[in-house]
């Protein structure tokens, strides 16, 4: 991509969110979705690719309010479903309001059939019912503007079912911590390494690390991995070289497993950066803004390899047939 063509669509949508997140705040959630959720024994939060991302953080989010909530991929919800009853709910997590993703739709359908109280937390103006909005659909096929949205509303969501680490005064510092991490990302010195950019966190971090490695990858097409610290140890890091750069990401970091693992690529020449969110906000919070830094990496590595990140899924990958597998009307 040359540099005077246009800015990409990924580009305005980054550089949107604080604008958007605001004006998300300053709507109520829906009364009658809370109170059906709230009503439910545990929550099902379905989402596929960087939707499921965002239904780990949100089941997070309903465990601070206590709730037995469980989150996973709309394709395991619907052929490997779980002991569901009606006294459960389900909230499926999509972008595109299950238009798009086969199994999103037949995760909806699988739900309203068993009898479950089903919502879902979708762009605006989509055809499922009964939704909690975010924003308008997304023009770029490397969806972040849909991500952060949906994480703002899942934490208002989990704050009126009783999470107390999200009230209205804490999540209205969310959009001034977006437009800060929008000016000062701090990765810009994070080069493109010979062979892989591995992206590495604790617990919600690590929701965030495999997010910013998909947005790497569709954006950039640069081959980028995301694990939890953790896993990272205990064996993937093995292979990891001077032809690799692992960069961590805080909060959190509990016992310092992040550090120690710092240290140890440092100690077997893997470059290391760290990027650490400052943001008075609490850890699970702390991931909008620090997703919003790793946007920006992918859209910079995209400019600099020539990539187009607003069309990531090209054929053959980009198979009417391929990704209507799944489909209830199928």
């Amino acid at each position: 991509m040359s540099t005077d063509q246009p800015a990409p669509q990924l580009a305005h949508q980054i550089a949107s969110q604080p604008g958007e997140l605001e004006r998300i705040l300053s709507a109520p959630l829906p009364q009658n979705l809370v109170e059906r959720v709230g009503r439910a024994r545990r929550i099902w939060l379905v989402g596929t690719g960087t939707s499921q991302h965002a239904a780990e953080l949100g089941a997070w989010m309903l465990h601070d309010a206590g709730r037995a909530a469980h989150a996973m991929s709309s394709m395991h919800f619907v052929n490997w479903a779980p002991p569901i009853n009606t006294r459960d709910a389900l909230i499926l997590v999509s972008h595109n309001a299950g238009t798009e993703t086969a199994f999103a739709g037949a995760a909806w359908s699988l739900a309203a059939e068993a009898g479950l109280q089903v919502i879902s937390v979708t762009r605006q103006e989509g055809r499922l019912p009964d939704a909690i909005e975010t924003v308008a659909k997304e023009t770029s096929h490397t969806y972040t503007l849909s991500y952060t949205a949906a994480l703002l509303q899942l934490a208002r969501l989990a704050h009126a079912l009783g999470a107390p680490s999200f009230p209205p005064e804490v999540v209205a510092r969310v959009p001034r911590a977006v437009r800060e991490a929008l000016d000062h990302p701090g990765t810009g010195s994070i080069p493109q390494p010979d062979r892989l950019l591995v992206l590495s966190g604790e617990g919600p971090a690590s929701v965030t690390a495999r997010e910013g490695a998909l947005k790497v990858r569709e954006a950039a097409r640069f081959p980028a991995e995301g694990y939890d610290v953790e896993y990272l140890l205990h064996g993937h890091a093995v292979p990891l070289n001077a032809s690799d750069h692992l960069v961590t990401l805080a909060p959190p970091d509990t016992q310092g497993l992040t550090l120690g693992v710092e240290h140890a690529a440092r100690t077997a020449g893997v470059a290391v950066t760290r990027i650490e969110e400052t943001a008075e906000l609490p850890p699970l919070l702390a991931q909008i803004p620090l997703t919003v830094r790793l946007q920006l990496l992918a859209l910079r590595y995209a400019m600099e390899r020539g990539q187009n990140p607003d069309i990531a899924i090209e054929p053959p990958w980009d198979d009417e047939l391929l990704w209507s597998i799944g489909s209830p009307d199928r």
